[in-house]
């Protein structure tokens, strides 16, 4: 058992301060003649790229071969935290037999707009699904004894200016949306390190940034590792040391190890800070080395299966008029470039050399199936081209039914900018207007990393969208075309059917370095919902080949406050002809409209494979803080008094069951009490309404605007409107208070407020 205290009494302030910076851009720097050794890094969140001695960030030089699984956008269209697990076993499996000790993912940041060209990389506008998704694949990493890096805290939900922009984010809907996003992964998974962004939030640069590095990670969620800069991320070294960033990635070149050895030299930085942070490096460097297994390997071909069962049960069936599944004996007209040149994963710094790629063409040649292919178009240009456009129609006229392999090529979509638009490329829409004119029996099977605009939805017959499916994506797509399998993926995200109707189009990507969080909490389906602008495709939305029923919904109590768990129980039967999943979603509406909240909120799911007419009974849980919201005054949550609804369904636009529950919530606190407090504002208070009545009685009389304060039924709308907003000091001006009757009951309702 190695003594991390007595290993850095013995170095020296260069070795510690060379300690919090890398060797090269993967690598950190070990102490030989202490023992203490390095550790490798990699890029990895679905899938590995490790590099060699010619190390770089951005792919320039090529990785090893590594298994490519299905980005972030697929996988959480799963909804599954098994799956989850089981991907980032694999990741951990691969790290070992590649001598790596920390793979950089997940990614958990919000998909504030669809416009965000690292989408792909990212799980879902919900906080609830992104982070229990987070959790499941860091458990399956570190399960494997390899360390996981979750990133890019925090907000960093957009590219454009990424390494300078100031995201504005009120307090609330920070910690709604954005940190909770993180909060469930840090807390039940515990990450042996996380990645701070590169962005500034409310002014301050992340890798410097303090109150989200030690006060919120450390103090509030009991995060136990290190933290690591985004590559390049660091601003200032010595502030962000201050801060609780411990290793800067890449390597400095000595430069700002130099810096902190001189800060310390001069008095401007407590050596005890930096040895915290030594103490922090050591304490995953060791865990990293001992659980490092010596010949590790992997099997490739289960990756790649496991790769191809992952894919399947993340591709999400938008629509189908009953053409899907594909019958054997169907000849049909395969038609899209993407069909033989897959686009199966995003471009950027998680580019993976794929082990190897299963192109639909192959996997539909491999199956036997009757089929002529003809490329449509060119991935490589945006340009219509007429005859390409001819030969596909051709083609589409003669079979029973054409797929259209269409998608966002890479260069539309990648980490370092964002998108201008949601439309698919000129040529490809040209392409679905010569299909769709010869043959009615058309199905488009979509490669895109993020929400795409469809004008053309309402002229084809099914539409799959297979988002990045990694190198199994040809195999994963025959299965679900000709009902291998049933499509069983549901949107992680809301499709619009207009940039325009996002929720963030006036605000993204900002203005200069200032990008302003307008929206507030209502990001997604919470705007959409509360709102009721309607969706192309609502968040929760996916198809089956089979069909659900739900019924039986129970609660475990009819009120509920804060105390214990509630269990929401109900039962689900497959009440079609094939075995299929359902993914349950249960949501709950806040009736007491204490604060301004959306319509609904994520707050449970689960996902459920049944036989024909098999049922299940289905519980999901719920705690006090899935009933709260932030106060940001008193920095805590706050349980509302009142009724709520629970919602049962298919999507957050498909609500199957509904039941109301009655919740005690927390007492209502005093606001600060001063001169230009409102009536209104103490009504909530039993203590207050007291003294204010005691105050107040001799002039209640002459003042009809305190009808309702006083218990009096007025019935005048504009009287209690004037009371509920008077500022206390106004009733010198409405009566005959005085200045000193009005100093008198400040101290008496301070007192009350006090006493709480």
């Amino acid at each position: 058992m190695r003594n991390v205290t007595t290993l850095i009494e013995q170095m020296t302030l260069e070795e510690k301060a060379g300690l919090c910076s890398g060797d090269n851009f993967w690598r950190t720097k070990g102490v030989e003649r202490l023992g203490i050794p390095a550790i490798n890094l990699s890029d990895g969140p679905h899938g590995l790229r490790a590099q060699g001695e010619e190390q770089d960030h951005l792919g320039v030089n090529e990785s090893k071969p590594a298994t490519c699984f299905p980005t972030a956008a697929g996988l959480a269209s799963s909804w599954s935290v098994d799956l989850l697990e089981q991907l980032g076993a694999a990741l951990g499996d691969e790290a070992q037999a590649e001598g790596l000790h920390v793979v950089l993912g997940p990614g958990a940041n919000i998909k504030r707009s669809p416009l965000c060209g690292r989408n792909f990389e990212y799980f879902s506008e919900d906080p609830l699904l992104s982070s229990h998704l987070a959790a499941a694949h860091i458990r399956g990493t570190q399960s494997r004894g390899v360390g996981s890096s979750l990133k890019h805290f925090a907000a960093n939900n957009q590219e454009h200016r990424r390494m300078s922009v100031d995201a504005r984010i009120d307090e609330r809907t920070l910690r709604e949306i954005y940190l909770a996003s993180f909060e469930h992964a840090v807390k039940e998974a515990q990450p042996w390190t996380v990645m701070c962004a590169y962005n500034r939030v409310n002014g301050e640069y992340c890798s410097e940034h303090r109150r989200l590095l030690t006060d919120i990670l450390r103090d509030e969620w009991g995060f136990e590792g290190f933290v690591v800069s985004d590559w390049a991320a660091v601003n200032e070294r010595v502030p962000g040391l201050v801060a609780g960033m411990e290793l800067e990635m890449p390597a400095s070149g000595g430069e700002r190890d130099a810096q902190i050895v001189a800060a310390v030299r001069e008095g401007q930085l407590d050596e005890a800070v930096l040895d915290q942070a030594v103490a922090r490096l050591l304490t995953v460097f060791f865990r990293a080395v001992d659980a490092r297994l010596e010949d590790a390997g992997f099997d490739a071909e289960a990756h790649h299966q496991l790769a191809r069962r992952i894919a399947r049960e993340s591709m999400v069936l938008l629509q189908n008029d009953g053409t899907l599944p594909l019958a054997n004996e169907q000849r049909v007209a395969v038609i899209g470039e993407f069909a033989e040149r897959p686009r199966y994963q995003g471009g950027g710094s998680s580019h993976v050399n794929a082990t190897r790629v299963e192109p639909l063409l192959e996997a539909l040649e491999t199956r036997g199936a009757s089929f002529d292919y003809t490329k449509g178009f060119e991935i490589d240009r945006d340009a219509p081209d007429q005859q390409l456009e001819q030969d596909a129609a051709t083609a589409a006229s003669h079979a029973d039914v054409a797929v259209l392999c269409l998608g966002l090529p890479d260069r539309h979509e990648s980490e370092g900018y964002d998108r201008t638009h949601l439309d698919l490329p000129a040529n490809q829409l040209a392409l679905i207007e010569a299909v769709t004119a010869a043959q009615p029996n058309t199905v488009v099977v979509l490669a895109n990393g993020a929400p795409i605009v469809m004008p053309w939805a309402g002229r084809v017959s099914a539409i799959l969208e297979g988002y990045l499916g990694g190198q199994a994506v040809g195999a994963a797509v025959a299965d679900l075309l000709y009902g291998e399998v049933s499509p069983g993926g549901k949107l992680a995200e809301t499709f619009p059917q207009r940039l325009e109707d996002n929720p963030v189009h006036l605000n993204f990507p900002g203005e200069g370095d200032v990008v302003r969080y307008g929206e507030g909490i209502f990001v997604g389906y919470r705007y959409h919902d509360t709102h009721d602008v309607a969706p192309l495709f609502p968040f929760g939305h996916g198809l089956s080949y089979s069909h659900f029923d739900y019924a039986n919904l129970t609660l475990s109590a009819d009120t509920f406050n804060g105390d214990d768990q509630l269990t929401v129980s109900l039962d689900i039967t497959n009440s079609g002809e094939r075995e299929a999943s359902e993914i349950v979603q249960l949501y709950l509406s806040d009736q007491t409209q204490t604060v301004p909240v959306a319509a609904q909120a994520l707050r449970g799911f689960d996902r459920v494979t049944l036989a024909p007419g098999a049922t299940e009974r289905v519980e999901m849980t719920l705690s006090r803080r899935d009933f709260c919201w932030y106060d940001a005054e008193r920095a805590d949550w706050r349980l509302p008094t009142g009724s709520f609804e629970i919602r049962v369904g298919a999507s957050s636009r498909d609500i199957r069951l509904t039941q109301c529950l009655e919740v005690r919530g927390d007492k209502t606190p005093l606001p600060a009490i001063d001169r230009n407090t409102l009536l209104g504002d103490l009504k909530a208070h039993d203590g207050a309404v007291r003294i204010l009545r005691e105050h107040l009685a001799d002039i209640a009389e002459e003042l009809p605007m305190l009808n309702d304060l006083m218990g009096r039924g007025g019935g005048d709308d504009l009287m209690d409107a004037m009371g509920h907003y008077l500022p206390l000091r106004a009733m010198i001006s409405f009566s005959g208070f005085t200045e000193a009757r009005l100093e008198a009951l400040l101290k008496d309702l301070r007192a009350t407020a006090s006493a709480d």
